[in-house]
C-alpha cells in the first residue's frame, strides 16, 4: 500500500495542481479525507498547539511521530509529514528520521533547510536531503525540500538564493520544492520558470492571501495551508469561549456540526 500511495501522491505533482490540507490529529485527517482531498499533510504547528506548546521544536519528536502515526493509520489517502528540519543535527540523523516516517506508512515529507531562524549552508542542506533520499528511495517517498530564504528574510537576494538552493536540492533527490513566505504573483511565476521541479506554495501564511486557483494559473503544482486550518479552529474556540463568558449565549453553535453528524463522520 505505501508504495502504491507514493506513486499516486507523486503523480499529483504532475497534474494541473492540487491542494493538500494540513491535519493535526486523526479526527481532522478523517474529516478532510471525507471532504474529498486526494492526500493529507500534517502540520507541526497544529500538532504542537494541540499539546499546548508553541511551534518550532518545543514538542518532543517522539510525541510528534506518535501523532503522525495516528494520522497515517486513520485515513486511506496518502499522508505527507511535516518533518521540520529533520529532527537531527547531522545528515545521518535526518536519514533516520525519514526512514522512521516511511516505516510508519508516511509516503512523503517536508525537510526544512533552516534551524532556529538560520539557513543551513547550502552544501550542508543538500547533504541532509541526500541522506533523506537515500533512506527513502525515489518512488517510495515524495521528498519535499523546503527552503526558507523568503520566510526567514535574511538573504540579500532571496530569489537568487531560493533558485540556487532549489537546484541543489533537486540534484540531491528532492521531488518538489517548497517555498514559504513568497507573496507576490510575479515572483511566484518567475520561481516556477527557474526551479526544475514542481513548486509548493503555502497559502494563508503571509498577506496578501493568494487563492489556490490563482496559484495554479501561475504554474504552482502543490498548495498547502500549513497551520492555517488549526489557527481557524483555535480562533473558533476562542470566539466561542468569549461569547460564553461575556454573554452566556451559544450563537457559535449556529454553523457547527451536530453531535450526530460528527459521530457519523468519525464512526467505523
Amino acid at each position: 500500500m505505501p508504495a502504491d500511495q507514493a506513486s499516486e501522491f507523486l503523480a499529483l505533482h504532475s497534474g494541473a495542481g492540487f491542494v493538500i490540507p494540513n491535519a493535526w490529529d486523526a479526527g481532522t485527517a478523517r474529516i478532510l479525507e471525507q471532504v474529498g482531498f486526494p492526500a493529507v499533510a500534517t502540520t507541526s504547528a497544529g500538532i504542537a498547539w494541540s499539546y499546548g506548546v508553541p511551534d518550532g521544536g518545543a514538542l518532543d519528536p517522539g510525541v510528534m511521530f506518535e501523532r503522525v502515526a495516528e494520522i497515517a493509520a486513520a485515513v486511506g489517502v496518502p499522508v505527507s509529514a511535516d518533518l521540520e528540519a529533520g529532527y537531527g543535527d547531522t545528515a545521518a540523523e535526518v536519514g533516520r528520521t525519514v526512514a522512521l516516517a516511511a516505516e510508519l506508512g508516511i509516503v512523503g515529507g517536508n525537510i526544512e533547510d533552516a534551524s532556529a531562524g538560520v539557513l543551513f549552508p547550502v552544501e550542508e542542506a543538500a547533504e541532509r536531503l541526500a541522506a533523506a533520499r537515500a533512506a527513502a528511495p525515489t518512488g517510495s517517498f515524495v521528498l519535499n525540500a523546503r527552503t526558507d530564504a523568503y520566510f526567514i528574510g535574511t538573504a540579500k537576494d532571496p530569489f537568487a538564493e531560493t533558485v540556487e538552493r532549489a537546484q541543489r536540492y533537486v540534484e540531491a533527490g528532492a521531488d518538489c520544492i517548497f517555498v514559504p513566505g513568497v507573496k507576490d504573483e510575479d515572483t511566484i511565476r518567475r520561481l516556477v520558470a527557474e526551479i526544475p521541479a514542481p513548486l509548493n506554495v503555502v497559502a494563508g501564511l503571509v498577506a496578501p492571501v493568494i487563492p489556490a486557483p490563482t496559484l495554479f494559473s501561475l504554474g504552482v503544482k502543490r498548495v498547502s495551508v500549513g497551520g492555517s486550518l488549526a489557527r481557524a479552529a483555535l480562533s473558533a474556540v476562542e470566539r466561542a469561549g468569549r461569547e460564553l463568558i461575556e454573554t452566556g449565549t451559544l450563537d457559535f453553535l449556529d454553523a457547527s456540526l451536530g453531535y450526530g453528524d460528527v459521530q457519523r463522520r468519525l464512526g467505523a
